[in-house]
């Protein structure tokens, strides 16, 4: 390797630390801001002239945006018909009825794995706490001898949401790392969902059966009655308790739940897979017909994450908005709040986009792939561990995505390659691990569950860790056979 390569690489490093540093200091920068300014600095020093920097953090954010923040916009705003509709209640509440003790923490992650397919990690918790409250109270009451109920029910959810969110599209995660190293959708997702559910059985129940004895969790009592009165709405549920409020039944704008008819769950169901169905549907067709034909044509287009995603809000729009009753402007609403919580996101996958377009402009991608193979890196490896690290130090598992995987695309050579899905899927499995304090989640979990730091430590912080380092496992062993 040449000196300037060298130059390059302690560049790299120096931009990375930069990043940690403005956004944990005192300054507390936000992630967006943070990575524009390391963008800019990399950029500079770097010796990329003046005039293209720009231009290459506008082509970086711009074409990142492009692919992955539609759909992130409109997954957002299918999970809200959802919610708003009643049907993510009714789905969950028809797989833990009537389960055994020892069933019910399979049931809750079998629960939160169906409802995590379109939902964001937050999101999708704010949706099953009325349940996880409902349930763990009727447990408590009908059958004292059996621990924790709160820790043996909140431990699968919190387990299955993390897993999704993180290594399965069409969540942003995954797309960013399958956008960036051009991996096949179709591959991934079939790998993520096969990783997924050892990874949920393990993290989610097996856990659950060993920590539930060991921590006790005991909520507000005002929440709790709230959560178990039949009389409260979900809205004004979590109201004073610093939870954002994303319930079911929620009429955007008012203070009151609006009546409505209820969700008919098949076609609940049938919105949270379409997308996920017609992308492969496109793998599928890829493999089996010619690239020419016809039907390789429509495949192409619906199986597109854009147009996936389109048809399947539009399924809920209709199936799940207007079918239950709700008025064109009470949904209006709805959709234009869901934007709200995926803005800041949408930004910090800009910037990130941005820093991995100056990367690649200035040729430390080159010195990177010059560097790896030199010392024989296992990118899987390079990949899990990087999105792990900055992830924590960050506070952002989307910062830790995008900037991994910015920094192993030049390693990645055939992006069509099952083991690029691989790569993509130990980036994402790694941003999961060490969630603590600097992230938003943590906190989330803690207060509406009233955790004290250590518990909460013990059963969020724990649970993600044990996500991410079994579904590395997952992926070590699927390397062996898929190349």
């Amino acid at each position: 390797m040449s000196a300037h390569s060298w130059y390059l690489l302690a560049l790299l490093v120096a931009s990375i630390v930069v990043l940690v540093t403005l956004i944990n200091s005192r300054l507390k920068f936000h992630p967006f801001v943070a990575l524009m300014v390391v963008s800019v600095a990399v950029g500079i020093f770097a010796g990329e002239p003046a005039a293209k920097i720009g231009s290459s953090i506008e082509s970086g954010a711009g074409g990142i945006l492009g692919n992955v923040g539609v759909t992130l916009a409109l997954g957002a705003m299918l999970g809200r018909l959802l919610s708003d509709s009643g049907a993510t209640d009714r789905i969950a509440t028809a797989i833990v009825d009537r389960s055994s003790t020892a069933v019910l923490p399979y049931a809750m992650g079998a629960a939160a794995f169906v409802i995590g397919v379109p939902m964001f990690f937050e999101i999708g918790l704010i949706v099953l706490l009325p349940l996880v409250f409902s349930v763990a109270q009727r447990v408590r009451e009908e059958r004292p001898e059996a621990g924790s109920p709160y820790t043996m029910l909140v431990v699968p959810t919190i387990a299955a949401l993390a897993t999704l969110h993180g290594m399965v599209p069409p969540h942003p995660g995954p797309l960013v790392a399958v956008d960036g190293l051009h991996a096949n959708l179709g591959k991934t997702i079939v790998l993520g969902l096969l990783c997924a559910i050892p990874t949920v059985i393990v993290s989610g129940p097996l856990y659950a059966r060993f920590i539930s004895r060991r921590v006790e969790i005991e909520p507000d009592a005002a929440l709790v009655a709230q959560f178990t009165t039949a009389a409260a709405g979900p809205t004004n549920a979590l109201a004073g308790t610093g939870v954002p409020v994303g319930s079911v039944h929620r009429s955007v704008g008012e203070g009151e739940p609006k009546t409505t008819r209820q969700a008919n769950m098949g076609l609940a169901i049938c919105a949270i897979l379409i997308p996920v169905v017609l992308m492969l549907f496109q793998t599928v067709v890829q493999v089996w017909f010619s690239h020419d034909s016809d039907i390789s044509d429509v495949a192409t287009l619906v199986g597109t994450p854009v147009v996936a995603m389109l048809i399947g809000f539009l399924f809920a729009l209709f199936a799940l908005g207007f079918g239950t009753g709700q008025d064109g402007e009470t949904l209006r609403r709805s959709v234009s709040e869901s934007l709200k919580a995926v803005v800041g996101i949408l930004l910090i996958i800009g910037g990130g986009g941005a820093f991995n377009g100056v990367l690649e402009t200035t040729g430390i991608g080159g010195a990177i792939a010059s560097a790896a193979s030199h010392t024989n890196v296992n990118v899987i490896v390079l990949g899990w561990l990087l999105a792990l690290l900055l992830s924590a130090s960050t506070g952002s598992a989307t910062v830790g995505i995008v900037s991994a995987t910015g920094i192993v695309a030049p390693l990645v050579h055939d992006g069509s390659s099952w083991h690029t899905s691989l790569v993509v899927l130990a980036i994402g499995a790694g941003s999961i691990g060490l969630n603590y304090v600097n992230h938003a989640g943590f906190w989330l979990v803690k207060e509406s569950f009233g955790m004290s730091m250590t518990n909460a430590t013990k059963v969020h912080t724990a649970v993600q860790t044990l996500v991410s380092v079994v579904a590395f496992i997952c992926i070590l062993v699927l390397s062996i056979f898929i190349h």
